[in-house]
């Protein structure tokens, strides 16, 4: 398996460079990354939930039942039931979401895919993400998974992240780059 330098050098990297090798020999990376998905949008939707992983006048018991009670009210497997637990007692519950995003990336790189952002103006429809996944996965060479997000201010065009590289085709970019060529 090769993870980049970059994951493994963080502490959340480290902790999902662990889950995945357990789920791996375990047979069950599909598995927790289903569970650590309920869970993330879980911590998004739950200010409390949120609360519990970040707050520090929590003592480590408390963190772990709570997140034991939330293992079970989302019936997470016992892998990722046991993980929780261990980042309750060494006090890591509030880097779960880089740890969560670590393993993601981590398990689509196992699977050969790679993860592009998406940022537009107006939401996509559903036949230009699949052509944009298509061109994309074409100049990839590997598969590419969309996340689409909108943000008004970009005025028209696109912004597409792809790991460190950035394809910025952007009208509020083109206007700054002309509005700096008129400066000079």
């Amino acid at each position: 398996m090769d993870i980049s330098a970059g994951i493994q050098a963080s502490l959340a990297g480290r902790y999902a460079s662990a889950l995945f090798e357990l789920a791996s020999e375990n047979g069950t990376v599909t598995a927790v990354e289903t569970d650590l998905e309920k869970l993330d949008a879980a911590i998004a939707e739950s200010d409390a939930l949120s609360n519990v992983t970040t707050n520090p006048q929590l003592s480590r018991e408390e963190q772990g039942e709570g997140m034991a009670a939330v293992a079970r009210h989302l019936d997470l497997s016992e892998l990722t039931t046991n993980f929780l637990g261990v980042l309750a007692a060494n006090r890591r519950l509030s880097a779960l979401g880089d740890m969560i995003a670590a393993f993601k990336t981590i398990a689509a790189a196992q699977r050969g895919e790679v993860t592009a952002k998406v940022t537009s103006a107006h939401p996509l429809t559903d036949a230009q993400l699949s052509t944009l996944k298509d061109k994309l996965t074409a100049r990839e060479g590997r598969t590419v998974m969309l996340s689409a997000d909108v943000d008004p201010d970009l005025l028209g065009g696109l912004v597409v992240t792809i790991g460190s590289k950035r394809i910025d085709a952007s009208i509020r970019t083109r206007l700054n780059s002309l509005a700096q060529a008129m400066k000079a």
